[in-house]
């Protein structure tokens, strides 16, 4: 089992930055991913961002690419998420997810309780 912790959500105005963090409880050995899902306000979840733990490699949903950067410190077991230039329409909660890639499929095994980022215009 692993559990995520995320933080850094917050109140912020559109074109502004805002960082989000999540520690995992564990390594994870094999492939293993972290990353992002979003859900506003009376829409279902969605993707925004995932990161290969062993390889780096980052896979962005279109609406955040250009803007979001995930990366991750493999020393703290943790993953961020950066986000820039801030729209009203990327206000949701965003919740941390990990799991591992099986036949070809990412599965998200484990969700955090996720963190409230609103963006005022």
């Amino acid at each position: 089992q692993v559990q995520l912790v995320e933080s850094g959500g917050g109140l912020v105005q559109a074109g502004d930055s805002l960082r989000l963090s999540c520690a995992a409880s564990r390594r994870t050995l094999g492939n293993y991913f972290m990353g992002w899902f979003r859900q506003a306000p009376g829409k279902e979840r969605e993707f925004a961002a995932r990161i290969v733990w062993s390889s780096g490699y980052t896979y962005y949903a279109d609406s955040v690419k250009g803007r979001f950067t995930i990366s991750r410190d493999i020393a703290k077991n943790t993953v961020f998420l950066q986000m820039n230039s801030l729209k009203p329409e990327d206000t949701a909660i965003y919740y941390c997810t990990a799991g591992f890639l099986r036949n070809g499929k990412y599965d998200n095994d484990y969700w955090g309780q996720g963190t409230q980022v609103t963006v005022s215009s």
